[in-house]
């Protein structure tokens, strides 16, 4: 058998982390047993589906890295251009009196349940129309023609139907307790219990992997495979996600779209690392790479109980990557962030660009943060924070400050010995502290006030370094213009 997963989102919002993860978990088990990862597009939905959230739904596929082997933008495996398979499915039900109309108005349903919630029942159709005699060529709803009823499943009132899970073991459902649900409504439209029958068969799903939310309409659905003579996928129920205060994950728990993490700087690894570690692990072991996901993942490994979201968690696998990330791929990534945040042009080359995040990449943990921290090697508009400038850019300093603006820009940029690198300012420093009977501090701290605009930066002698001799040596002079003047 090969193996059939699917992963069938709704275009109507953006792609969330939550119900990304049932994805991601599908896409893996059928990677890891050589088989077909199938995406669907559930868009029955017609008046809250757009192409915007398609185009969304799909991009944020893309960049995590969990590539289709079929689906969009093959028209096929959208549900909106299979109406007349479900239409066909229907009728079969219709004919073998396994489907029947219901006359049911809105509103004597609503009395229905509000009755049964009184008395404390379960909520559930009780079966008005169920034996009422029909045609045996009973035309599907449709307002427009006046045919306003739905169609229900006749769902068997003896028996057990049993689901053998993969995560969470074996479910047995009392056929009496699964009332007749809609397969058709009233507008015509299929309900998605109907539709993802038909889908999962026609499209040959052997495995179905999904919030273990669905568990309840499991059998429902097997129930309806029975009833057109198909045989059902095997399922694998998935425990919820949750927030840090054990309700259900939302955005006040920091859980939001894909594509909100991207544009704050994460990176697709370290989502993808992140949401296959909630609710399955492989040993002690936290830092995965995709194959090695595929090559560990199974169901066994999954968790019973509820993965718990930790935003912070996701922030150190950020870091982690930020960390290991060759320069050049990261220099390129970078790049849209910096042009986002409003600089146009960037100081220095890519070799220079690598520079200088090889100074920030060990502080910052998204490149958000990245660029913010490199604001000052960005733009020479730098601001002196008051404080700073308070404490550390007093008289007593201008004088050091003069003459290691004057050695730094004697540092010879053209000789081999005496380039402009870390060593040959470090060595301007030793001049500067010989001279003044200084440590190191009493000048660094001054001199990263007056080149950084704060007093947390990376090294001096790297900061310096990636500045360079012109820039540096203009913003020590800029500093000891406010120290002379008294600022």
């Amino acid at each position: 058998m090969t193996v059939r997963t699917r992963y069938a989102p709704s275009p109507t919002g953006a792609l969330h982390i939550g119900n990304v993860r049932s994805g991601l978990f599908a896409y893996l088990f059928a990677r890891h047993n050589g088989g077909v990862f199938v995406l669907r597009i559930d868009d029955t939905d017609q008046e809250r589906s757009t192409e915007e959230s398609l185009a969304e739904i799909l991009e944020s596929l893309r960049w995590l890295g969990m590539e289709w082997d079929q689906g969009p933008p093959d028209r096929h495996y959208f549900q909106s251009s299979r109406f007349d398979r479900y239409r066909e499915g229907a009728l079969q039900l219709l004919r073998d009196k396994k489907a029947y109309p219901c006359y049911c108005t809105a509103e004597e349903l609503d009395a229905k349940r509000k009755q049964a919630e009184r008395e404390h029942r379960k909520p559930g159709y009780d079966g008005k129309c169920r034996d009422l005699p029909f045609p045996a060529d009973l035309a599907l709803p449709d307002k427009r023609a006046g045919r306003n009823y739905t169609i229900r499943f006749r769902s068997p009132r003896t028996g057990e139907t049993v689901v053998e899970d993969h995560v969470k073991g074996r479910a047995v459902f009392d056929n009496a307790e699964l009332d007749d649900l809609i397969i058709f409504r009233s507008d015509g439209v299929p309900t998605y219990n109907f539709a993802t029958v038909l889908d999962d068969a026609d499209f040959g799903i052997t495995h179905v992997v999904r919030g273990d939310d669905h568990l309840p309409n499991t059998p429902r659905q097997m129930q309806i495979f029975f009833a057109l003579g198909l045989k059902p996928p095997e399922y694998a129920h998935l425990p919820m996600v949750m927030g840090p205060d054990g309700q259900k994950l939302s955005k006040r728990h920091g859980a939001t779209s894909v594509f909100a993490y991207r544009d704050a700087g994460y990176f697709p690894e370290a989502l993808l690392n992140y949401l296959a570690r909630l609710g399955w692990s492989h040993g002690d072991q936290e830092i995965f790479s995709k194959p090695e996901l595929i090559e560990y993942f199974d169901f066994a490994a999954c968790g019973k109980s509820a993965g718990i979201f930790n935003a912070e968690k996701l922030l150190w696998l950020n870091f982690h990557y930020m960390k290991e990330r060759p320069l050049p791929q990261l220099a390129r990534e970078l790049r849209p962030f910096i042009e986002r945040a409003g600089y146009t042009q960037i100081p220095g080359d890519e070799a220079w660009l690598e520079r200088m995040i090889a100074t920030l990449r060990e502080r910052a943990k998204t490149l958000v943060e990245l660029v913010d921290f490199a604001k000052f090697y960005l733009s020479d508009a730098i601001a002196i924070d008051p404080k700073a400038a308070a404490k550390f850019l007093k008289p007593e300093i201008a004088e050091p400050l003069k003459v290691l603006a004057h050695e730094i820009e004697s540092i010879d940029i053209e000789s081999g010995d005496g380039a402009f690198n870390e060593t040959s300012v470090q060595a301007a420093f030793e001049r500067v502290l010989e001279r003044f009977g200084m440590k190191l501090g009493q000048l660094a701290q001054p001199v990263r006030v007056a080149l950084t605009g704060g007093t947390v930066s990376p090294g001096i002698y790297e900061v310096i370094a990636v500045l360079g001799k012109a820039r540096t040596v203009a913003r020590l002079r800029t500093a000891l213009e406010r120290v002379e003047a008294g600022a």
